[in-house]
C-alpha cells in the first residue's frame, strides 16, 4: 500500500510521543485517534481510487476527518 498522506504523527510531529501516551491512558483521545486513522484510510483509498466514491461522500469524509482533526488538536494543546 502507498504512503497514506495526512496521517497524525505528520500533522503534529512535535505531539508524537504526547499522542503515543494519550492513546493508552485516554480511552476518548485513543478512540478519536482510531477513528481519525479509519475515516483518512477511506479518504486515501477514494483518492487513489482504490475505493473510488461519490464527490459528495468523499467530501463528507473529508469534513469528518477535519472535524476529528480539531478534536484531537483541542486535546493535545491542553495537555
Amino acid at each position: 500500500m502507498s504512503h497514506t498522506p495526512h496521517e497524525l504523527a505528520e500533522e503534529f510531529p512535535d505531539k508524537v510521543e504526547l499522542m503515543s501516551q494519550l492513546k493508552q491512558t485516554d480511552a476518548h483521545f485513543a478512540r478519536l485517534s482510531d477513528e481519525y486513522h479509519e475515516v483518512n484510510r477511506m479518504v486515501h483509498r477514494a483518492e487513489t481510487n482504490v475505493e473510488p466514491m461519490e464527490d459528495l461522500a468523499e467530501g463528507e469524509l473529508r469534513k469528518k476527518r477535519a472535524v476529528l482533526k480539531d478534536q484531537i488538536w483541542g486535546i493535545l494543546s491542553q495537555a
